[in-house]
C-alpha cells in the first residue's frame, strides 16, 4: 500500500479526505481518499507515497492531527499471532523508535489497552530482527502499528521532522485549576502546535503587548500573562479577578469586534464566536493596518462544507491583509466545531 495515513478528530473525516484530495490534485499527484464517517482516520491512496510525503507537511494540513506515510492495511490477521504478518510486512527497513496506536474515535478507544501490551511484545521482536534501534533514535523514522480493530491493523512510518511529535497528535494538556476557563487549552495547544521552538523563544517574550478581542472569563488572557505579556483584554464581560491581579491585564470594557489599539501591539488573539467570514476579515485588517505584528485566532465552522467555507475564509484572509504573512491553521484537539489559525510576517 502507497499513501498517507492521517489521523482526525471523530466527524470531521470527510472534511480531512477533501482537504488531502484538493492538495494531492494540486500537487499533480493522482490519488484518492478512504475515509468512513466517525473512524477518526483518512487513508489517502496514491502510485508515489514518497512523493505524497514530501508535497503535503504536515505543518500546512488543517485537518490533519498526524500525518504517516502508509506501509501496509493487514486485514483479519489472527489474534494469537499479530507480529508474524506484521514482520512479514515490514520486511526489512530500520526505525527509531515504536508507537502502537489507535484512532481517537469511539469505536477504536477500547483498543488502548491492546495497542499498549502489543507494543511491549512487538518491541523485542522488531529488536531481534535488526528493525528497531536499541534506544529511542531521532534521526531514523519511527514505526506506527495502527489498530482499528483487532484483526485490522495498518503499519506507517513518520519523520520527527514531518510529524506531531505526540502519539495520536494529541498533545496532553492539563487544565490547571486556576485557568478561567477551558478554552485556556486551546491557546496553549495553538502555542504549543502553530509554533515552532525558535518562534516561541522569539516571539513570546516578557514584556510584549497583546490584546485579547473578545476576552471573558480571561482564558486566553490569563494564558499570555503566564508568557509575561501585558494585554489588553477587550470585552464588555467581567474577568475573572485573579486574572486581574496580575498586574498585567487592562480590562477595556469595549466591543472587541470594533476596538483598535492606539499604538501597534505585538500580539493579537481572538476567540469570539462570529461568522468566520466576519472574523476572518477583521483580522486581516489589523494586520494589514500594522495593529498587531502577530496573530492567533479561531474561525467558527458551520455544519455543512466545512472544507469550503475553510478555504474559503483562509483566502479571504490572506486576500485583504495585502501583505506577505506565513499563516499556519489546525483544528486542533481542543478545538471543536472550528479551527486556528496563526499568522505572522514572512
Amino acid at each position: 500500500m502507497s499513501g498517507l495515513f492521517c489521523y482526525c478528530r471523530q466527524g470531521f473525516e470527510p472534511e480531512l479526505a477533501a482537504e488531502l484530495s484538493e492538495r494531492a490534485a494540486l500537487a499533480g499527484l493522482p490519488a484518492y481518499a478512504k475515509a468512513s464517517r466517525n473512524d477518526g482516520y483518512v487513508a489517502l491512496i496514491g502510485d508515489d507515497g514518497a512523493a505524497l510525503d514530501r508535497a503535503l507537511p504536515w505543518r500546512e494540513l488543517i485537518f490533519a492531527r498526524q500525518k504517516l506515510r502508509l506501509i501496509a492495511e493487514l486485514r483479519d490477521i489472527d489474534p494469537k499471532d499479530r507480529i508474524t504478518p506484521i514482520m512479514a510486512a515490514l520486511a526489512g527497513g530500520r526505525y527509531g523508535e515504536l508507537w502502537s496506536e489507535h484512532p481517537d474515535s469511539d469505536a477504536a478507544k477500547p483498543l488502548a489497552g491492546l495497542a499498549r501490551s502489543f507494543a511491549n511484545a512487538l518491541r523485542p521482536a522488531l529488536r531481534k530482527q535488526g528493525l528497531l534501534s536499541e534506544q529511542d533514535d531521532p534521526d531514523l523514522p519511527r514505526l506506527h502499528v495502527v489498530f482499528v480493530q483487532g484483526n485490522h491493523v495498518f503499519l506507517a512510518r513518520s519523520d520527527a521532522r514531518d510529524s506531531a511529535p505526540w502519539p495520536l497528535g494529541i498533545p496532553r494538556l492539563k487544565l490547571l485549576p486556576d485557568a478561567p476557563s477551558r478554552s485556556a487549552l486551546k491557546l496553549e495547544e495553538a502555542l504549543l502546535v502553530l509554533l515552532d521552538n525558535d518562534e516561541r523563544q522569539r516571539l513570546l517574550k516578557p514584556g510584549m503587548t497583546a490584546a485579547d478581542l473578545g476576552a471573558a472569563p480571561g482564558g486566553w488572557t490569563w494564558v499570555l500573562t503566564r508568557q509575561h505579556l501585558r494585554v489588553a483584554a477587550v470585552d464588555n464581560g467581567p474577568l475573572r479577578q485573579h486574572v486581574l491581579d496580575t498586574g498585567l491585564v487592562e480590562h477595556l470594557r469595549a466591543d472587541g469586534f470594533h476596538w483598535k489599539p492606539a499604538q501597534p501591539l505585538d500580539w493579537m488573539v481572538c476567540d469570539m464566536v462570529e461568522q468566520p467570514r466576519r472574523v476572518a476579515e477583521r483580522m486581516a485588517t489589523w494586520l494589514r493596518e500594522g495593529w498587531c505584528r502577530h496573530a492567533i485566532f479561531n474561525l467558527k465552522l458551520p455544519m455543512k462544507k466545512r472544507w469550503d467555507e475553510t478555504r474559503l475564509c483562509l483566502d479571504l484572509f490572506a486576500e485583504q491583509t495585502q501583505r506577505p504573512l506565513k499563516v499556519r491553521a489546525k483544528q486542533l484537539y481542543h478545538d471543536r466545531e472550528e479551527i486556528t489559525v496563526f499568522a505572522t510576517p514572512r
